[in-house]
């Protein structure tokens, strides 16, 4: 072998040394990324690199040809391989909890968070009851403490008026963190939880709300029977068919434990058994790998579930339709009367705190002035 094709040789084993490492840290952004798909493009464009390096070696034009059609061929595999992946993680995302709330925050310019056409009855200057809750209610209780707190800025993770979800704001409630908490009814383990600690909760109900079922909007189906919906998702009915839609397995998704939708669902299926959550392996930096329940994917078979007002007024999802319960649709009105069947109070809960304002807060929220911001924010107030 001339010197020539040594160096050659040499050349190709050091560029590709040089670019293992690169490959190697492009497959784990991409597996940290949950786009593990991607894998099999990476390793072949990491050969087909070397490959084209080799081939300078065959001058053979029939060489050539046949390294080319190798080459073609792994591309072609690569990409039908991670077709699927792609076209998963291209899907529209719908998760509880994942909005702009600063565009609600209370006192800031523009907020959305409404107000009273006249000054609030009660204002509060020192000993502001500490004020959580869960997402899709922060827009009612921002306006609150608009309408009776000072006016300064509240920061939505450490002041008077937080916003951090269902289930940290019960354990804000329990450890002592928040005084009033804005929610959906508290879970089994939320229950238990405040039983073991101690807690005496009280919940009073300062509004009412529809728990709504979505669907792609390209599906069919627009309308379920409440058992129906109770037979998806203990997984006794898996394809879109046997309720009048297309030939379609059913991708169920659900929400984490002890957020207010899923004890929503709870409480909907009653006795049912709520089937197993949809899950995704992710990857963590501490090299495990965890269960996580799936959030909502939106494919054409998909059905999920959240609150009428943060899926109609906070997120406004076009890709997304509500379904009918029972032949009637979840709107203000429906609620109001009752028709519509899916429809539950929400609550300002204690837990027993010394704050000197909570009675006089709590007696505000359910007078007509509190009861008028609960329905301008566009929700149905429990006082009519």
């Amino acid at each position: 072998m001339d010197l020539g094709k040594i160096g050659s040789i040499v050349y190709v084993v050091v560029v590709m040394a040089f670019l293992l490492p690169i490959a190697l840290v492009g497959g784990v952004v991409v597996y940290m990324m949950g786009m593990k798909f991607l894998l099999p493009l990476i390793i072949v464009a990491y050969l087909i690199v070397g490959t084209l390096m080799v081939m300078s070696f065959f001058p053979r034009a029939i060489h050539k040809k046949l390294m080319n059609r190798i080459m073609i061929g792994a591309i072609a595999l690569a990409v039908v391989a991670a077709i699927p992946g792609i076209y998963h993680y291209t899907r529209p995302v719908v998760q509880d909890g994942y909005i702009a709330t600063h565009d609600y925050a209370p006192f800031q310019e523009s907020t959305k968070a409404v107000s009273l056409d006249e000054p609030a009855t009660l204002k509060l200057e020192d000993d502001l009851p500490i004020l959580d809750g869960a997402t899709a209610l922060y827009p009612i209780y921002s306006a609150f403490a608009q309408a009776v707190y000072p006016e300064k800025e509240y920061n939505q993770y450490d002041s008077e008026v937080m916003s951090n979800r269902t289930g940290e704001a019960y354990d804000n409630l329990f450890s002592g963190r928040a005084d009033i908490i804005f929610v959906s009814g508290p879970s089994k383990a939320q229950l238990a939880k405040a039983e073991e600690m101690g807690k005496d909760m009280k919940l009073t109900p300062i509004g009412r709300e529809a728990f709504v079922f979505f669907v792609n909007a390209r599906n069919p189906v627009k309308s379920l029977t409440t058992d129906e919906l109770k037979g998806i998702y203990s997984g006794q009915i898996t394809n879109w068919k046997e309720v009048g839609g297309k030939r379609k397995s059913i991708r169920a998704f659900q929400r984490p434990e002890d957020s207010g939708s899923q004890t929503a669902l709870q409480h909907f299926m009653g006795d049912v058994p709520i089937m197993d959550p949809p899950v995704e392996d992710i990857a963590s930096f501490m090299g495990t790998i965890i269960d996580q329940v799936s959030d909502y994917k939106n494919y054409n078979n998909a059905i999920g579930y959240t609150f009428r007002y943060y899926s109609t007024q906070m997120v406004k999802n076009s890709a997304i339709r509500l379904l009918q319960v029972d032949g009637v649709e979840p709107t203000v009105e429906t609620i109001r009367s009752g028709e519509y069947p899916l429809t539950d109070e929400f609550y300002a809960v204690t837990a027993g705190s010394d704050n000197p304002h909570i009675e006089s807060f709590l007696e505000w929220i359910v007078s007509e002035q509190g009861q008028d911001i609960v329905e301008k924010t566009g929700y149905v107030p429990v006082s009519e």
